[in-house]
């Protein structure tokens, strides 16, 4: 690994507020001398000719493209990103290729990536065979380059920057590497890889414990309850406060749910309404605009984590031991609500750096109200070098193929991602949405908005029974790979280019996942048919589901399960 520096890099950046941040500098076969820094209007660029065949993978959780390669991306947090721009939940300024290193750009800023530009005239010749575009696919699709073409990196308004250049034999060599800069991944305790079920958002404490009692009656494997925005007495923005008309006996609620053997996970968002506790501690330690009417705490700062956590340990008290952290990421895309990229904070940084840090930063902070228990909670927003924290991103989009795409992409940026069931159309469609939660690294059903237990509806109660149970009897496989995560770096969820980085079959496959360290994922989307392609590396697989051998190479699968395979040796 080596650390280079350009200009004067900023002060405030991820590695920054990383308390594990560290790394080993190593020769590298790279060529960091081929790196051109420039200053320019509103930024510094940095640029480097690549290989033609080059691939490119990463950039933070990714729902819309896998491959990179010939694309524009902007590293800018966003809720709900609705094309392949790089607007995400997690903006992860590191990226991965084919050819043996991947780069780690530490900054806050929205970097602007273009993967595989070229320049007039710049070993680019016609080619005889290419034809007239007559379609708008055609005329848009990304393409291979040809001739010389480069990396460009924009940092904009600032100095200066650091990169680290990180080498492997794989994707998932070098994946590992720039988790481990960062800590390594979170300490997760078996309890926490079972069934999540969260309520929905009106629901009372006794609705809330009839479904508790519905889940244990029908022996449905269920271990946590999620409890959502009404619980407090003001959401959006947040008092912290158990509503007394919903909630008249917090305390007795929850030992409730404790003595049904169920963990408790609440639903916050990070801005502070005028009527919380601990509101005017926290303004002079906010930023200068509010959301949803509230304080944007600076996170940066340890007193304003240390005020904050210290509250929400008043829930942790009465055995509360997971959150759900939404809503710090900000939209374009749904109401525009947030705060501006030109808002300061008392830290000293600005709007556009505290977007692509906030999410990060919150973790951390709801991570110190736990007392660093092992836990895995949930968040909608998260950045660079966040492999430690036990957070599992999620998205009010529902889109079951970017939502299996997103689990792919995932592993390449030190995240972890839920594909989460919510309600849905059909019955086959449920039972393929809770397939994939199955194997997923948070099995989530998140029913907020659902009147009602979602397969209420289609009679389908023992196969959910079945889907739940499966979920059950992996969790010490999970609980393996988490323990691996946390030792090495290696994440438990890669897409298929991540292990086998020299198969180009395997480059823009983002419908199929390694799952553990032996298995590969192929769920089938959405209700219309039972069949699909799957492809399978070389080696010796076997059906995870009869033991049956099955050869490596392509073919076409029909089932009701979800296709898995079990790579053998």
């Amino acid at each position: 690994m080596k650390k280079l520096t350009f200009g004067t890099p900023e002060k405030l950046k991820p590695s920054t507020f990383c308390k594990d941040f560290s790394y080993e500098e190593t020769p590298v076969a790279f060529d960091a001398s081929a790196i051109t820094f420039r200053k320019k209007r509103g930024g510094v660029l940095l640029e480097y000719k690549t290989e033609p065949d080059a691939r490119f993978y990463g950039c933070g959780l990714q729902l819309w493209e896998f491959d990179h390669t010939g694309r524009k991306l902007t590293m800018r947090c966003n809720a709900d990103p609705c094309t392949p721009s790089g607007d995400t939940h997690a903006p992860v300024p590191f990226f991965v290729t084919n050819k043996g290193y991947g780069i780690y750009v530490d900054t806050a800023r929205y970097v602007e990536f273009y993967f595989g530009a070229q320049k007039p005239g710049d070993g680019f010749a016609p080619d005889e065979n290419d034809t007239v575009k007559l379609t708008t696919d055609e005329l848009y699709a990304a393409r291979m380059a040809q001739g010389n073409t480069y990396v460009s990196i924009f940092v904009p308004n600032c100095e200066g920057v650091e990169l680290y250049i990180i080498e492997g034999d794989t994707i998932t060599d070098i994946t590992a590497q720039y988790n481990r800069m960062a800590g390594g991944g979170p300490e997760v305790p078996a309890w926490a890889l079972g069934v999540l079920y969260r309520c929905n958002g009106r629901y009372s404490d006794g609705q809330i414990l009839d479904v508790a009692n519905y889940m244990r009656e029908r022996d449905l494997p269920c271990d946590i309850i999620g409890v959502e925005p009404g619980w407090q007495t003001h959401a959006y923005a947040c008092t912290y406060v158990w509503n007394p008309e919903r909630f008249p006996d917090p305390s007795g609620f929850v030992k409730k749910l404790r003595d049904m053997d169920y963990h408790v996970n609440l639903w916050e968002h990070a801005y502070v309404y005028p009527t919380c506790p601990i509101y005017d501690a926290l303004k002079p330690l906010s930023g200068d605009y509010t959301t949803f009417r509230g304080l944007v705490p600076d996170f940066a700062l340890p007193e304003a984590r240390k005020i904050f956590a210290d509250f929400q340990k008043n829930l942790t008290a009465l055995g509360v031991d997971g959150f759900k952290a939404d809503e710090c990421d900000g939209s374009d895309n749904t109401g525009g609500w947030s705060f501006p990229n030109h808002a300061s904070f008392p830290s000293g940084l600005d709007g556009e750096q505290y977007h692509n840090l906030m999410g990060t930063l919150y973790a951390q902070t709801m991570h110190e109200a736990l007392d660093f228990k092992p836990t895995l909670s949930e968040i909608r927003a998260m950045g660079a070098l966040a492999a430690p924290y036990p957070f599992v991103l999620y998205s009010d989009l529902y889109d079951h193929r970017a939502f299996v795409r997103a689990l792919v992409n995932s592993g390449f940026s030190g995240l972890l991602w839920a594909p989460e069931l919510r309600g849905v159309h059909s019955r086959k469609e449920l039972l393929r949405r809770l397939q994939t939660v199955t194997f997923s690294p948070q099995c989530l059903i998140n029913a907020w908005n659902c009147e009602k237990i979602p397969w209420l509806d289609y009679d389908c109660v023992d196969e959910v029974r079945d889907i739940l149970t499966l979920r059950e009897t992996l969790i010490p496989k999970l609980k393996a790979a988490f323990d691996r995560y946390r030792d090495t770096g290696v994440p438990p969820v890669r897409a298929l280019v991540m292990d086998y980085t020299d198969d180009p079959e395997t480059y823009g496959i983002d419908d199929e996942y390694l799952f553990c360290d032996d298995l590969l994922v192929a769920p089938i989307i959405g209700d219309e048919s039972d069949s699909r392609e799957v492809y399978l590396p070389a080696g010796q697989w076997a059906d995870f589901n009869t033991g049956e051998p099955v050869p490596a190479g392509r073919f076409t699968v029909t089932t009701e399960d979800i296709p898995v395979y079990k790579k053998i040796g």
